[in-house]
Order: C-alpha cells, then sequence, then structure tokens
C-alpha cells in the first residue's frame, strides 16, 4: 500500500475505527474493533501507527498494512482510556484512564514505564511541548502537572471545585494552556517559566463558551500563526472558534445534529475536522466556517477522530 499523505481516521460506538481519504469523503478501510468502544484516536508522528484508546487497553494498528490485527496491545489500566498522545518523536506515549491514573509507554519496548496516581477519573492529559511535562485534568477538576524528569507532580490546581475537567489543550509554544469544564467554562492560563523548571500558571481568562458542556478544547497549531485560534466543540451540537487575542468569538461552525465530541486541525489550521453523535465526520473551512466534507459511513455516535497530514519527520 502507497501510504497517503494524509491520515484520517474516526471511531465510533458502532465498534469501528475507519480511515478516509480526507479530499473525496471516500473510506478505504475498517477496523472491527470489538473489544470496548473507542475514547480517543491518535496517530504516531511519523504516520506508521494509529493508537486507539478502549476499556481498558490501548492498541495501536499498521496504518499502511490491511490487517484487522492490532500490532502491539498495552494493557496495564484497569479502566477506560481516555487519553493517548505521543512525544514528538514517537519514542513513547502517554496515556490517562478512569482508573485515575497517568501512564507513560515505552513504545520499544514492552510493558509500562511510569505510572502516576491522579486518585480520580482522569478526562484528559496533554504533553507540553518542552516534552517534560505531563498536564492532566480528572473528574474532581484536578489539574496536575507531572514534572517527568522529576518524576513527581509539580503543580496542582482546582479552578472549578467539584467540576470535571473534561479537556485541556497547550499552545504549541508552551504560552497558554486552556482547560474546559462540564459547565461550558474556559479557564485559560499563561504559563511561566518559574526559577526551576517549573511552569507557573498565571490565570489569564475565563470565557463562558457554551451552555452545554465542552467535550474537546483544542489550540491552533504551529502553522496557523499570526492567526490564533481555540476550538472548543461541545454538547449544544455546535463547534465555536474563538480569537486567542481577546477571546473574541470568530465563527460558530453549525451542521451536526447531535453532540460534538472531538476536533482536530489540519497542520495549517486551514481546515478543522469534527466527529459528532450523528454518526459522521466533518471538514470545515475554518476562512468561511462552510463544512466542505462530510464523512458517512458510521452507524452510531461517532466520537473521535485523529488526523496527521503534517510534513514527515526527517529520518536522521
Amino acid at each position: 500500500m502507497s501510504q497517503p499523505s494524509v491520515i484520517l481516521a474516526t471511531a465510533s460506538y458502532d465498534h469501528s475505527i475507519r480511515f478516509w481519504e480526507a479530499k473525496s469523503g471516500r473510506c478505504y478501510r475498517t477496523i472491527n474493533y470489538q473489544d470496548s468502544h473507542v475514547n480517543r484516536l491518535e496517530i504516531t508522528p511519523d504516520k506508521h501507527y494509529l493508537a486507539a484508546a478502549g476499556n481498558p487497553h490501548i492498541r495501536l494498528f499498521d496504518v499502511n498494512s490491511n490487517s484487522p490485527q492490532p500490532v502491539m496491545s498495552y494493557d496495564s489500566h484497569t479502566n477506560n482510556v481516555m487519553a493517548v498522545g505521543f512525544q514528538c518523536d514517537g519514542n513513547w506515549m502517554y496515556s490517562g484512564s478512569e482508573d485515575g491514573t497517568v501512564k507513560i509507554w515505552d513504545l520499544r519496548a514492552p510493558g509500562c514505564q511510569r505510572e502516576y496516581e491522579s486518585r480520580a477519573a482522569v478526562n484528559t492529559v496533554v504533553l507540553h511541548p518542552n516534552q517534560t511535562e505531563l498536564i492532566s485534568g480528572d473528574q474532581n477538576g484536578n489539574i496536575r502537572v507531572w514534572d517527568l524528569t522529576a518524576n513527581s507532580c509539580s503543580c496542582e490546581l482546582v479552578p472549578e471545585v467539584d467540576t470535571a475537567v473534561r479537556s485541556l489543550t497547550v499552545m504549541w509554544d508552551g504560552s497558554l494552556v486552556v482547560a474546559a469544564n462540564n459547565h461550558g467554562t474556559c479557564y485559560v492560563w499563561r504559563l511561566l517559566r518559574g526559577t526551576q523548571t517549573m511552569t507557573n500558571f498565571e490565570p489569564l481568562h475565563k470565557l463562558q463558551a457554551h451552555k452545554g458542556y465542552i467535550l474537546k478544547c483544542l489550540l491552533s497549531p504551529e502553522f496557523c500563526e499570526p492567526h490564533r485560534y481555540l476550538a472548543t466543540a461541545s454538547s449544544d451540537h455546535t463547534v465555536k472558534i474563538w480569537n486567542v487575542d481577546g477571546f473574541t468569538l470568530e465563527k460558530t461552525l453549525i451542521g451536526h445534529q447531535r453532540w460534538v465530541w472531538d476536533c482536530v486541525f489540519s497542520v495549517d489550521g486551514a481546515f478543522l475536522i469534527t466527529a459528532s453523535s450523528d454518526t459522521t465526520a466533518r471538514l470545515w473551512s475554518m476562512s468561511t466556517g462552510e463544512d466542505i466534507k462530510t464523512y458517512q459511513g458510521h452507524h452510531k455516535a461517532t466520537v473521535c477522530c485523529a488526523l496527521n497530514d503534517g510534513a514527515e519527520p526527517s529520518s536522521s
């Protein structure tokens, strides 16, 4: 199989993962995933593998194969895995689970390398661009920074007591972090380097973005500069695009019929892909706010999407 330059995948409560041709909207591969539903999808930086986070395992699939079997399974979580992602070189993977733990996995060795206890169900984990800190958000409303160098929790904050942190996102240059919660609120902090390597959070803005839940928040990528956007996907069926300069509303993406669970920017920030309970994923133009392609094929809620349309990392 020749490798497509754009890898786009979605997963649904219908127990399938689908790969799509982004431009034509054609589904060219379906993986039946009978073990559980899939909570999160992530593609490795080199575009070779797709990680599917389920309950309670993470499965790694070969993007360039037609095999329905995973090439690797990561099995030490004991409940839904809600977050998964990769270090920038693809050497290791991180995950967060409703079992209350954040884990690190070396992709070149079996088993879990490290484990951090959050003491509440973990909903979201992001890797700081410095590649040395993980930031997690949990069901009790805690945000914690895990310093991978010191191997400890270096910072804890609770923006709103007993209000679950649903999604976290960090600006590509490490300057901002945004946390979205079940009350439709986004909390924004500036990230400041402390005297040591520890990151300090300076409150910057509180944004009442939606009346319903925010299921995903996402800051725009580096190649979107000088424009900086925050996308918020909500149970109110919309995605809102906010200008980070002042947090003014730029656009509301209207078209999905049910909850919007996930979203991902193209590498240049010109497009956004969304996944919804209405069974579809959609491709939106950020300049016009119109949906320009609908990906139809799932027959239950489409709850996550993954996109990698970036350049290949140069092999040394």
